[in-house]
């Protein structure tokens, strides 16, 4: 890289399936990351006129950028209206929250407020508690691996928070480093594309630019989508288009089917939070998992 020549040269990276190409110009840093617990043992490779210096040096730079972004985004908590209130760091307040593993997706009739005082009278020994960290590995006995979860809770008991607090971890290299790249898409934010025709690809560039430095495939990387708050949607959520090109056009709410049901990005994990009353929305043959986040335990 210390010729003009050198610097014209793009950069092709390539993860640990070949069939895909990473374009990356080597001026821009806010590239999408590649770090995992893979990735350590099988170390991303470049080609072009480049020492192994110079290799490593791009390596760590893509690596990082897109967590980067990411922490950013998510570090802080605003008290008052977002962005406009006075910020806190997530990581000096948060406390863990109580979360569960429901036997179903069930939808529960009664009034928050009454779910609320149900849920504070059960029983410990009726509950199997998961760590937020932890909402996409099975259980002990459990085989099949989880691909989607559902995480059900009563309007501000902290979904939003834990999500949050999942996405800071994992950017700050501390939990589900087996994970490459964490898109978060709000169902608040995604109500203002719904009259958009559009490809997944072209939904991910307006959301995440970096990924326009990147050629995104189901084997290529591990990712995950997180859809937060269901009970906010707006879109028709159609499941009767199926789509398996992430190049191919079609409404946001026929994307976001696609990809619970598994028709795009088979191995993609999708996490979708909702309050119990729209938890529904989702058929219940296309979720793994169903959480629950009931608050704090009794000691907290």
């Amino acid at each position: 890289m210390k010729s003009d020549q050198s610097m014209s040269t793009p950069i092709i990276l390539k993860g640990k399936n070949t069939s895909t190409d990473v374009r990356s110009n080597p001026a821009e840093f806010s590239c999408v990351s590649m770090k995992s617990d893979q990735s350590k043992d099988k170390p991303a490779t470049f080609k072009g006129r480049h020492t192994s210096a110079d290799l490593s040096h791009n390596s760590q730079l893509i690596q990082s950028g897109f967590k980067s972004s990411l922490m950013q985004k998510f570090q802080c908590l605003y008290e008052g209206i977002a962005k406009q209130g006075n910020p806190t760091l997530l990581n000096e307040i948060y406390t863990e929250l109580y979360i569960t593993e429901s036997e179903s997706g069930g939808i529960n009739k009664e009034h928050e407020v009454r779910q609320i005082e149900t849920q504070s009278r059960r029983a410990a020994t009726e509950d199997t508690p998961i760590k937020c960290s932890d909402i996409f590995r099975p259980l002990p006995g459990q085989e099949k691996p989880i691909r989607t979860v559902l995480t059900k809770g009563v309007a501000g008991i902290g979904k939003t928070v834990s999500v949050q607090k999942f996405i800071l971890d994992w950017a700050d290299g501390k939990e589900n480093q087996d994970v490459q790249l964490i898109f978060p898409l709000p169902f608040r934010e995604l109500n203002l594309m719904k009259d958009k025709t559009l490809s997944l690809l072209d939904l991910l560039h307006i959301f995440f630019p970096e990924t326009k430095e990147m050629e995104i495939s189901s084997n290529e990387y591990k990712v995950l989508f997180i859809f937060d708050g269901l009970d906010e949607c707006r879109l028709s959520l159609n499941f009767n288009v199926k789509l398996c090109d992430i190049s191919e056009s079609a409404s946001v709410d026929e994307l976001l089917m696609n990809l619970i049901e598994g028709n795009l990005l088979p191995s993609a994990l999708i996490w979708i939070t909702s309050r119990p009353a729209a938890a529904d929305l989702v058929p219940s043959e296309c979720v793994h998992r169903v959480t629950e986040v009931r608050g704090f335990s009794e000691p907290q």
